[in-house]
């Protein structure tokens, strides 16, 4: 009696050998790994929007940084004994 094209008693016994060692040991996923993975999923369209405010946020921070800075030279510049160039 011949077996079945799709028979799966006749799909094991022409197997080649696995590539791979039989002491591979994959560990099980941990809830970590999961609520991470649905993060990721969930917050990347939102990396687009948070990359562009942080880099909003550089830019105002250096423009207050530069506006103490004349800020401070003006204040010196007042309290300098001498004559007062404007």
């Amino acid at each position: 009696m011949q077996a079945a094209p799709g028979d799966p008693t006749t799909a094991t016994a022409t197997r080649a050998p696995s590539a791979l060692p039989s002491t591979l040991f994959v560990r099980p996923p941990t809830v970590a790994g999961a609520l991470r993975a649905l993060e990721e999923l969930l917050m990347r369209r939102g990396q687009r929007t948070a990359r562009r405010n942080a880099w909003t946020a550089v830019l105002e921070d250096r423009r207050r940084a530069r506006d103490r800075r004349e800020a401070q030279h003006l204040l010196e510049a007042a309290a300098a004994p001498g004559p007062q160039a404007t």
